[in-house]
């Protein structure tokens, strides 16, 4: 790997396939995962429309939104593989829970292998930012694109789920998205700079509803 960071523009290309990492579709089964949303839906923290924005943007400015767009930023500016197997083994120590660990193992697991036998831009076995990272560093991406389109699918998947999880439409939903934008700006803006020195989170009724999460009895997502 080269010492210096890829300079890309944004082509039309490099447009697409950012578009499709992010997609439902591609197979990373986000879908799954509410990274502790139902244990918080379940406990009455978040019951309407205007709890979810703040729980979002309290995760997205202080929990795993933020930092792993930090270690995806990281990733990307790895001079070498030693430095990416670093950055992935602070990732692992960073998770607060077991199942906060495992989503992002088996996401990033998921998503490293179709890169890799589509895009050749796999890096074997790495948590979700980082072989995110990783990928988009390959294929000459554009950071600044990679990571609110990073974001914007956390976002969107945890919206997805809280439509699962409690009577919110479809139009509400858009409506909490769309205000989360500016944030979503603005952390992938702040955390550009991939420095693990600058890591932190404070989102702790995120990862306590994480912990939770593990021992509740019902339930249809798996963190």
């Amino acid at each position: 790997m080269a010492t210096d960071a890829p300079m890309a523009t944004a082509t039309d290309a490099a447009f697409l396939t950012v578009l499709q990492w992010v997609s439902p579709l591609f197979p990373v089964g986000g879908f799954a995962y509410s990274h502790g949303l139902e244990a918080a839906v379940e406990a009455g923290k978040v019951a309407d429309a205007a709890d979810l924005e703040a729980w979002l943007e309290d995760v997205l400015r202080f929990g795993g939104g933020h930092a792993d767009a930090l270690f995806l930023a990281a990733a990307y500016k790895a001079p070498d593989l030693a430095a990416l197997r670093r950055i992935d083994a602070l990732c692992r120590a960073f998770a607060p829970s077991h199942e906060r660990l495992m989503e992002t193992d088996l996401q990033g697991a998921a998503f490293g292998q179709v890169a890799q036998e589509v895009w050749r831009a796999g890096a074997g076995a790495c948590t979700f930012p980082v072989a995110v990272g990783h990928a988009a560093r390959a294929e000459a991406l554009p950071l600044e694109m990679v990571g609110p389109a990073f974001l914007h699918a956390f976002a969107a998947n945890l919206v997805s789920a809280a439509l699962r999880l409690m009577p919110l439409g479809q139009t509400a939903g858009q409506r909490v998205l769309r205000t989360l934008a500016p944030v979503i700006r603005a952390v992938a803006q702040d955390t550009a700079h991939g420095d693990p020195d600058r890591l932190s989170g404070t989102a702790f009724l995120v990862d306590i509803a994480s912990m939770h999460h593990e021992t509740q009895r019902s339930r249809i997502f798996r963190t």
